[in-house]
């Protein structure tokens, strides 16, 4: 029999379960519900004598019985509790989530426990399962991932185009200069800029001049594959390197490119400005020592093409 200390203690402990501010329930080795607290019963809707004796997988069928039985039973088996983090698995038990600070996550992110408690012979009879509410921590997490991802792709791309800017393109051209050393794969680089383009700031203005570069990135971006690497250069210059593509293909790209932009007119305060480029195109090849030479081939090219009237596309090593 309990004393009355031990009574009073008995109670103490019962009110703390039911009170908490964590999930605690308590099930038998054939995951039937025992104990419920109020944190359960209040994000749930059930009360303790509606889920008592009832299967776990009964009352939460969005639970995954497969890998939940096998991490019971490991419990049970090695006499230890075991962890889920909420990057793991979001949530144990589907709750909506109340915290007003993230009211807008549809449900409740979820850490659990899993502890196994013996009986007087010192078998694992039960298993506590332990659900804290982490919502908040698992969204301030995500929203500081989506900063830094953010923060991440602005630095790495033109304000004005959206393309990538000069330094974050450099990177990947280095990146290729090194896979292409190893595996020695056909890359080819494609460099233009905008005919004229001061006239066109001289006579439109500036915010004129802005238009037709984001008119120009714009068909960039149209015209590039997923596995091009487009980039703004600097003022109206352009770049894009073509992975796996020989020069015939990245003359055929330049061209195609060089049509588009010639039919494309850009309105402007009532006016419409038509505007031509010039293109250089050069192949990566086996003597280029530095990612930077391919740069310098690609520019002698692009200078050949405004020599020889612009608005037209030159290969580097032919007249």
């Amino acid at each position: 029999m309990m004393d009355k200390a031990g009574l009073e203690e008995f109670h103490w402990l019962l009110a703390i379960v039911q009170s908490i501010d964590v999930g605690i329930v308590v099930i038998d080795r054939e995951y039937r519900v025992e104990v419920w607290n109020g944190f359960m019963e209040n994000h749930s809707g059930r009360k303790p004598d509606e889920v008592t004796a009832h299967s776990l997988f009964e009352l939460f069928p969005e639970i995954d019985e497969s890998w939940f039985r096998h991490k019971v039973e490991s419990v049970a088996l090695l006499g230890i509790p075991a962890f889920t983090i909420w990057e793991q698995r979001p949530y144990l038990v589907r709750f909506k989530s109340y915290q007003p600070i993230t009211g807008r996550e549809e449900f409740m992110y979820q850490n659990t426990t899993l502890m196994p408690l013996k009986d007087s012979h010192g078998e694992v009879a039960h298993i506590a399962i332990i659900v804290y509410d982490v919502t908040k921590v698992a969204v301030n997490n995500r929203q500081l991932q989506e900063a830094n991802g953010q923060l991440q792709q602005l630095s790495r791309t033109d304000r004005l185009t959206g393309l990538l800017n000069r330094g974050y393109w450099e990177e990947c051209l280095g990146i290729e200069f090194v896979r292409y050393q190893r595996y020695r794969h056909k890359t080819s680089l494609v460099i233009f800029d905008i005919d004229h383009f001061k006239k066109i700031n001289d006579g439109y203005g500036h915010q004129a001049g802005d238009a037709v570069i984001r008119a120009v990135a714009e068909l960039t971006r149209s015209h590039a594959r997923a596995t091009d690497v487009a980039g703004r250069y600097g003022g109206e210059e352009f770049v894009v390197l073509l992975p796996d593509t020989e020069l015939d293909g990245a003359f055929l790209f330049a061209e195609r490119l060089r049509k588009a932009v010639q039919e494309t007119v850009v309105p402007y305060g009532g006016q419409r400005i038509q505007f031509t480029i010039s293109l250089g195109v050069a192949l990566l090849e086996n003597d280029c020592q530095r990612y930077e030479q391919l740069i310098e081939r690609a520019d002698a090219a692009l200078y050949d093409s405004k020599e020889s009237g612009r608005n037209r596309t030159s290969i580097h090593g032919k007249s």
